[in-house]
C-alpha cells in the first residue's frame, strides 16, 4: 500500500496542479517561460492545461511517488514543472508536508536549461 503520508502528499500535489484553491500555495514561472508566453490568455491557458493534465509519472521522474515533477515540451522548448513544499512562511521546508495547515506549495514552471 505504501506510506499514507506519501499518498496524501501525492493527492494534494495533484489537486494543487489541477487548480484546487483549498491547497495553499503559489505558482511561479521563470523568465524563460515568461518569454515563451506572448499572449497570456491563449498560451498561458494551454500551458496550465499541460501541467494540469500531466500524468506520465514513472520511477525516473517520480522516485518518491509524490507527483512533484514533470517534463514536457511547449512551443518547441523542453520544460519542467516542480512542486516544493515549504512551511507557511515560505522560509524553510515543511516539517509536516502532508499537513495542509503547516505546508504551502510552490509550483515552479521553467525551461529545462533553467533547472
Amino acid at each position: 500500500m505504501g506510506n499514507p503520508n506519501t499518498q496524501k502528499i501525492r493527492e494534494q500535489n495533484d489537486r494543487f496542479r489541477a487548480g484546487d484553491t483549498t491547497i495553499p500555495g503559489q505558482i511561479v514561472i521563470t523568465h524563460g517561460i515568461n518569454s515563451l508566453v506572448n499572449d497570456v490568455r491563449e498560451t498561458g491557458a494551454s500551458l496550465a492545461e499541460i501541467i494540469k493534465e500531466f500524468d506520465t509519472f514513472d520511477r525516473e521522474n517520480d522516485p518518491h511517488n509524490e507527483h512533484d515533477f514533470g517534463a514536457f515540451d511547449f512551443k518547441g522548448q523542453r520544460c519542467f514543472w516542480k512542486i516544493d513544499l515549504y512551511d507557511t512562511s515560505y522560509s524553510a521546508g515543511s516539517e509536516e508536508p502532508s499537513d495542509l495547515s503547516k505546508t504551502n506549495r510552490v509550483l515552479t514552471v521553467m525551461l529545462a536549461n533553467e533547472y
